[in-house]
């Protein structure tokens, strides 16, 4: 076979070399030990935690390295390809602060390694199809859907792997004639790999999560590039981590089976490999067995899922660092206030095995984290989530700030604050009742108060209740009150003797509590009634004993 008169057959229009595509994208100036990293999704419009999960990986591993990190389109099947799936790729990853060094865009690409967008490099890909070509290292294939059928029904009866390859593969050993006079009819064909590898032989390669391992040789003639000219994921993705000086590839491991064709094309191409770290899929508890998270299944798996609960982005990221690295949580314990960033990140404490997704220990950080923000920072974030989800409680939240700040200042600052809150969908519960317009008080006052007591109690607090006192005034003149009508003022008091007393203090601040808030669980009562202050606390109260 005359391989350059092939190749010229073949692609009679390409004149650049690859010498000259290699020109154009020179080895990056960066540090020594500085790593490229990419996010290479394609546009179907799902944007799941495991893509999340691997872009968090990527980001740490380029910009704790002085690095870089970038976003490439994987554009090549448009069949799954979905309007406006670039868009809903690139606002997942800006609200988890993902930030890109370079690549595609919503309105424009950046940086001097593009065209990011795999269809808008077809040309690209052409020119190393040619070199594979003239190094006798690809061929053309026209094998009909009908002709493939019969070779995998043939397969199947003797019990052969399936595939194309060896005496399987019908165009492998095609002469240039034949070649010639198909491509003269008009007939269809794909360019394959021209496979040297031999499954029984082993190749070693250490992958930076999976460890050392030993992997079969590629032997199938896979397709290159596709009927219309456009490349496979296998191809382009070679050629585009050669030429963008990619060094790190993040990937789930489902793309591990793949990994003896890469690496073969990287050889046949040249080119040394990236590094690859293929992470394992997320897995839950389904009953007493672990699964994958499903997209069918589990909604916790669309990224979508954490903006309309209101998970704050910074409560999923915490948690997605517990689950990559084992090391984090003691980490955190010892940097309670440290910024996520200063966390060093290291491949090497990455689970090789599927990482649990537990949603009650997300939860468990998301109000840890809460609890230790501002009330300023509380406020921003709720009320952002709040125009986008629920407009009328927003209009309530920020017509007076102050007073919303107020009211989540409460219990924040101490060493053991409030965890009231998990996600900005709680806040509404949590605050309604300080709104007029939303109060719909739940009057269940303690079991062991009669109603007479509970009347009396709210009765004689009218009469008592001071809006100048401190907290420990304010609370010596409900442990005045409780003592006067045979509750026990200290809770101490009651434990030791509690046939004397109807009951104790705490029972006497529950009723207040109930009669004012309308709910037994509420943040501290002196500063819920300071804040609502003395003529809204003096309705509450009146409108309680009316019930």
């Amino acid at each position: 076979m005359d391989n350059l008169a092939l190749a010229q057959l073949l692609f009679p229009d390409v004149a650049d070399t690859p010498d000259q595509i290699e020109a154009r994208y020179p080895d990056r100036s960066l540090p020594d030990g500085a790593r490229v990293t990419r996010m290479a999704p394609s546009p179907t419009g799902f944007m799941h935690l495991g893509n999340l999960l691997a872009a968090v990986t990527a980001e740490r591993l380029a910009h704790q390295s002085g690095g870089v990190f970038f976003l490439r389109i994987e554009d090549t099947d448009q069949k799954r390809e979905v309007e406006g799936g670039v868009e809903a790729i690139i606002s997942a990853f800006d609200s988890f602060r993902l930030n890109f060094d370079e690549g595609a865009g919503v309105s424009v690409d950046t940086g001097n390694y593009g065209p990011y967008r795999q269809r808008q490099r077809a040309g690209i890909y052409h020119i190393f199809a040619k070199k594979l070509v003239e190094a006798g290292c690809a061929y053309p294939c026209f094998c009909t859907e009908a002709e493939l059928e019969d070779m995998r029904n043939r397969q199947s009866a003797e019990k052969a792997n399936f595939g194309y390859y060896g005496k399987w593969a019908l165009y492998r050993d095609c002469g240039l004639d034949v070649i010639h006079e198909k491509l003269n009819s008009g007939e269809p064909y794909v360019l394959r790999l021209r496979s040297s590898g031999d499954p029984s032989r082993k190749f070693r390669f250490t992958d930076l999560v999976k460890g050392k391992m030993e992997l079969p040789e590629n032997d199938m003639d896979i397709v290159l590039l596709k009927s219309d000219g456009i490349p496979t994921y296998h191809f382009a993705h070679a050629v585009d981590d050669h030429l963008m000086k990619t060094t790190h590839v993040v990937r789930g491991d489902e793309w591990l089976a793949t990994l003896p064709v890469h690496v073969q094309l990287f050889e046949m191409l040249g080119w040394k490999h990236p590094e690859y770290l293929h992470i394992a899929p997320l897995m839950k508890m389904d009953g007493s067995s672990k699964r994958k998270l499903s997209k069918r299944h589990d909604p916790e798996l669309a990224l979508d899922y954490y903006d309309e609960q209101g998970y704050p982005v910074d409560s999923v990221l915490e948690y997605l660092f517990t689950i990559l690295n084992s090391n984090f949580e003691q980490w955190r314990t010892q940097n309670p206030l440290s910024p996520i960033g200063e966390f060093e990140f290291t491949a090497a404490k990455m689970s090789a095995s599927g990482a649990l997704f537990d949603i009650a220990k997300l939860n468990d950080v998301s109000k840890n984290l809460v609890s230790r923000m501002t009330a300023d920072r509380v406020f921003d974030q709720a009320a952002d989530w709040c125009s986008r989800h629920d407009s009328e409680f927003h209009a309530l939240l920020t017509l007076d700030p102050a007073y919303s700040k107020s009211i989540f200042a409460i219990g924040r600052g101490a060493a053991k604050p409030r965890r009231d809150i998990t996600v900005w969908r709680d806040v509404r519960g949590y605050m309604d009742f300080f709104f007029d317009e939303l109060f719909c008080p739940e009057y269940e006052y303690p079991t062991n108060v009669s109603e007479d007591d509970r009347k009396e109690i709210i009765k004689r607090y009218q009469t008592i209740y001071n809006s100048a006192d401190d907290q420990s005034a304010w609370f010596d003149r409900i442990k005045a009150l409780a003592g006067e009508l045979g509750f026990a003022p200290e809770t101490k008091l009651y434990k030791a003797d509690p046939d004397s007393y109807k009951g104790h203090v705490g029972d006497v601040s529950m009723v207040i509590r109930v009669a004012v808030s309308g709910r037994q669980n509420s943040p501290d009562m002196f500063d819920v009634m300071r804040i609502l202050g003395p003529e809204r606390v003096a309705e509450r109260l009146n409108k309680a004993l009316m019930a």
